[in-house]
């Protein structure tokens, strides 16, 4: 069945509603433990679908500290996939990088020597093993000339991936007032660097790396539990944060933390909402490829509806004791015109869990429509026309 949602003209939003549920659950069936989290920033999804697992706070602005060195990473690795460098390409180890960044600092460090050079697959895995500030900022002067020069190309490249709420002042995450980011940003540029550079995202599950003969264990706290990336952060005010991956059975979550009082804290709330993720959850297909899932009205076109599907099959994680239905909500711009291509994206597909969104599908169109006759489109402008004013 379909329903048809009015708007005044100014906002020009159609919202078809249908309810989904999933058989044979108990209405008051328990939910799954592990909803509430001592971290005052949470995100959690599950990749291949996209689903929200947990959401508190996540598009709050905090300072991402050593958590920026993923945009850090981000660019030295798609130079290394363009050939703008290379694995062996030495960059040299300036005072500057040495003393704000190496053994004088008494922040994390791979411990480059002052005025040696360095390969530029060794700053990648200082950066992402030891998140050494010294090799940040050994590589941001190697390639751009200038830690400055080097954030310009961190901060273009953030907006070309969409990281709307993010901008960086320096290459290493040090305290500096131009370092904000959420964890929506900080999940989704990860998600970016295992899927785009599956390869060099490897680097972040090396369990230890040796520099000038000192020898360090990688830094993420989850690797004792699975995780092959991607890396951690402290900052005053902003507490403990942690973004993390892990991958069982062929299922991979994303887990965004911060706000943490302490070390220990951020590893034992990190540890318990992945397991829960993993333990508690399971995939539903709502939709096969292709399949029908809602019309569309088209106003003006030789046919009144055309038939709403998605490439490929629309699939959820959701809890295994589910007590809430889940809602699909159908949304697209009214009134829609013809023509209408076959297989042009005209929908969305917004899913959800009571009222906490799960995830959105862009759906097709199933079948084109031609711009309808004279006394159709004439029915159509009088029907919209009554349809305003009430």
């Amino acid at each position: 069945m379909r329903l048809r949602s009015l708007f005044p003209a100014l906002l020009v939003a159609l919202c078809v509603v249908a309810e989904l549920w999933l058989p044979a659950q108990a209405q008051d069936a328990p939910k799954p433990a592990g909803m509430e989290t001592k971290a005052g920033q949470a995100y959690l999804i599950e990749a291949s679908t996209g689903t929200v697992l947990l959401a508190k706070n996540e598009r709050q602005s905090f300072a991402p500290a050593s958590l920026a060195k993923l945009m850090t990473l981000e660019i030295v690795f798609r130079a290394l996939n363009a050939g703008e460098i290379r694995p062996d390409t030495t960059y040299p180890v300036s005072e500057f990088a040495w003393r704000t960044g190496g053994a004088p600092s008494r922040t994390s460090t791979m411990f480059a020597a002052l005025k040696s050079q360095v390969p530029v697959a060794d700053l990648v895995k200082g950066i992402a093993v030891q998140t050494a500030n010294d090799g940040c900022l050994i590589v941001a002067e190697g390639m751009a000339g200038s830690e400055a020069k080097f954030v310009e190309r961190m901060n273009a490249r953030a907006a070309e991936l969409g990281l709307k709420d993010s901008h960086f002042g320096n290459a290493t995450g040090l305290p500096h007032p131009d370092n904000r980011s959420t964890l929506v940003d900080l999940v989704k540029l990860a998600q970016h660097l295992q899927s785009a550079y599956p390869e060099l995202y490897k680097t972040f599950s090396l369990p230890e790396f040796e520099w000038n003969k000192i020898l360090q264990r990688n830094r993420n706290p989850l690797l004792s539990i699975g995780a092959d990336g991607l890396g951690t952060g402290f900052a005053d005010g902003s507490g403990f944060a942690i973004v993390a991956s892990v991958e069982r059975n062929g299922r991979r979550l994303f887990l965004g933390l911060g706000g943490l009082a302490t070390d220990k804290e951020r590893t034992e709330e990190a540890t318990r909402l992945i397991n829960w993720g993993f333990d508690g959850f399971e995939m539903r297909q709502l939709f096969k490829q292709g399949e029908v899932i809602g019309e569309a009205s088209v106003y003006g076109g030789a046919q009144s509806s055309v038939s709403l599907v998605a490439k490929t099959p629309v699939e959820v994680y959701v809890p295994v004791n589910n007590p809430e239905r889940l809602q699909a909500r159908i949304v697209y711009r009214w009134p829609l015109r013809p023509p209408v291509s076959a297989g042009a994206e005209i929908a969305q597909l917004n899913l959800l869990s009571g009222d906490r969104p799960l995830l959105s599908v862009p759906l097709q169109s199933a079948a084109s429509v031609d711009v309808g006759t004279l006394r159709q489109r004439a029915v159509d402008a009088l029907i919209e026309l009554l349809f305003f004013w009430l």
